[in-house]
């Protein structure tokens, strides 16, 4: 006689019809019925009996009583002796993916505390799930404005262990991505302290950063740059060499735009370009000397140690392929000024004309030239005529 086919608690429920079978994974919530040395059992109702496992169990079992409620994960559907496996560690994974979810939705700001750096930025675990927060996504105050890689690991492992305010950026579950922002928590903040600040307003910063393009300033928790163009009336050519990392500095407010403030530090004193070029006119002839020549045309230093550009098609009346066909650095000529542009510092100067016209001899139309042919024609007839009476005469006289 051929042996029954023993079935399990899957092909039981199954044939329940309306039982649903627990999937690996699913969170289930049971009561508890018994604390042992194994784990803890729960009333899964439905489902049957689960027992709770794994080295997390050891934190809930003293804590534990029967009639508790707890939930837990679905590690394995069913044992050989009937009951499903349950962890409560997945459990509070799947609940801890949940509310972040949720957190990033609402744009819930919370604190957390990162307990490692890279190069890249801080990493951070929140309850039991773990995250990044990229340097990118730092606040003014914390961001590293350095560009040596070792020093932004520096600056980075300072802030290991304090309690940061921050959004969730992105959460991605199947692939285990969470991404913090500091930055994004302090918006509003940022954006109610702007609305305190007016262009052209004078303020005060501490120097946080100097890059090869400017000066980073905190005023008054917002970041702010002074652009190198923006440093000094002179050219730069090292932001370093006007400041250093913690220096106070006074600047003036130039724009207001994307939770930053643009500064400037040349704009609290006069304009020395302005007053050298107060008696200088469109028209008027000038002397120079040639300082630099590019493909484009030649750079001029004037009296008053400013710098004009005089470009290629007004060097000379002709065509010609390059600037040193007709000037050469160190030497001065005489031009003309063509136009000046106070408010972008640009003065142009024209070398060809500075020249006093050539003197040609006037070069007559067609029309002109036609009325001159018929006139002396015509005085030439009047010439002629005497001659020929003179010979018909004479040929008369011969015929007779």
């Amino acid at each position: 006689m051929a042996k029954a086919k023993e079935m399990t608690m899957e092909d039981l429920m199954a044939a329940c019809g309306d039982i649903n079978v627990p999937k690996e994974g699913d969170v289930l919530e049971g009561a508890v019925i018994s604390v042992t040395k194994n784990g803890v059992w729960l009333d899964l109702g439905t489902y049957g009996t689960g027992l709770v496992v794994g080295p997390e169990v050891t934190d809930v079992e003293d804590g534990a009583k029967v009639g508790d409620t707890m939930s837990a994960s679905v590690i394995y559907q069913e044992t050989d002796e009937g009951y499903v496996l349950l962890s409560l560690r997945k459990a509070t994974r799947e609940r801890v993916w949940e509310k972040l979810t949720r957190m990033m939705n609402e744009g819930e700001v919370f604190k957390v505390k990162p307990f490692d750096a890279n190069k890249g930025g801080l990493l951070i675990e929140y309850e039991t799930v773990r995250g990044f927060l990229p340097v990118s996504q730092l606040s003014t105050e914390h961001y590293p404005r350095v560009s040596d890689k070792d020093e932004i690991l520096l600056r980075l492992n300072e802030l290991i262990g304090q309690a940061l305010d921050v959004v969730v950026l992105d959460v991605d579950k199947p692939e285990s991505k969470l991404i913090f922002s500091e930055k994004a928590a302090m918006k509003d903040k940022t954006e109610a302290l702007l609305g305190k600040f007016n262009i052209g307003e004078k303020v005060n910063g501490k120097v946080t950063g100097v890059v090869d393009f400017g000066i980073f300033l905190n005023v008054q928790g917002v970041e702010g740059l002074v652009h190198i163009s923006e440093i000094s009336w002179d050219r730069v050519d090292n932001p370093s060499d006007f400041v250093k990392v913690g220096d106070e500095a006074e600047v003036q407010i130039i724009g207001i735009e994307n939770e930053k403030i643009s500064l400037s530090m040349k704009r609290l004193t006069d304009d020395p370009w302005v007053k050298k070029v107060k008696d200088i006119k469109v028209g008027d002839k000038i002397k120079g000397e040639v300082s630099r020549i590019t493909p484009f045309g030649a750079f001029v230093k004037l009296p008053e140690g400013i710098e004009a550009l005089v470009h290629i098609s007004e060097l000379s009346e002709k065509h010609i392929a390059s600037p040193d066909e007709v000037v050469a650095e160190g030497k001065k000529y005489d031009f003309k000024v063509i136009s000046l542009d106070i408010d972008n510092h640009k003065l142009a100067l024209s070398m060809k004309e500075s020249k006093p016209a050539s003197k040609e001899k006037p070069v007559k139309d067609s029309a002109e030239k036609g009325e001159e042919k018929a006139e002396a024609k015509e005085k030439k007839a009047v010439k002629e005529a005497p001659k020929k009476k003179e010979v018909k005469k004479d040929t008369e006289k011969a015929e007779k």
